[in-house]
């Protein structure tokens, strides 16, 4: 079964510890079931952070991001509010909420067996702005210097960039990792050390709460 696409949807938020239980049980339970209904939402998974924040962070892997301009999912996800959503899931309870649309830009194509890739147990959000002076050579940098140097990592399972639809920071990269000790690893050192033109780029800075790394704590199956 196809789990990837070409699109993702993220919402983080932070919980008022009083309703985290009500809300994962609902999250869990009934919204990420709805969203799955959804033609084009391929795969959905929550975690929790195990660094950075906000605290929790759902993933809708998406045919493409034109999914979310559906009928289907404006009609049958955004404008459905059941008795226990408006409970659980209003402003009164969360903060930090953020929920931002990507489209993938490297790979530039999913080969066969990273679409039925299901999600990682542990993953590493990094999001960034670049000036506009830089931008077309930060991307050359990231995707042909930086990235295939930790894709040479045993327990890295892949790495994937993104760029946000009408959002800030622009840039999202996500790395599928096995443990998240990894990043702590001489060999993840070395690799973010190992090409020179990476010493010129890197100073470049992250967004709030970037690097975050995030623990697979649901994983929604899609039942058609």
């Amino acid at each position: 079964m196809k789990m990837r696409g070409t699109g993702l949807l993220m919402v983080w938020t932070d919980i008022d510890r009083q309703y985290e239980a009500e809300f994962n049980e609902w999250y869990n339970q009934e919204h990420i079931a709805a969203m799955l209904e959804v033609p084009g939402i391929l795969g959905a998974g929550r975690y929790k952070a195990i660094e950075g924040g906000p605290k929790y962070l759902a993933i809708y892997e998406l045919e493409d991001h034109d999914v979310l301009q559906s009928a289907a999912y404006r009609d049958g996800i955004r404008y459905r509010f059941s008795e226990r959503r408006r409970r659980v899931s209003g402003s009164h309870i969360g903060r930090n909420f953020l929920r931002n649309a990507y489209r993938q830009i490297y790979p530039a194509r999913n080969n066969p067996i990273d679409i039925r890739k299901e999600m990682p147990p542990f993953i590493q959000l990094g999001r960034m702005d670049m000036p506009a002076a830089v931008e077309e050579e930060f991307n050359a940098w990231y995707n042909t210097a930086y990235i295939p140097a930790y894709l040479e990592i045993p327990g890295c399972l892949g790495v994937r960039r993104f760029r946000a639809i009408d959002a800030q920071p622009a840039y999202l990269t996500v790395y599928d990792l096995k443990d998240p000790s990894l990043r702590a690893s001489k060999a993840w050192d070395d690799a973010r050390k190992s090409n020179p033109w990476s010493a010129r780029m890197q100073p470049l800075r992250h967004d709030k709460n970037s690097p975050a790394i995030y623990e697979l704590i649901f994983a929604g199956k899609k039942t058609n």
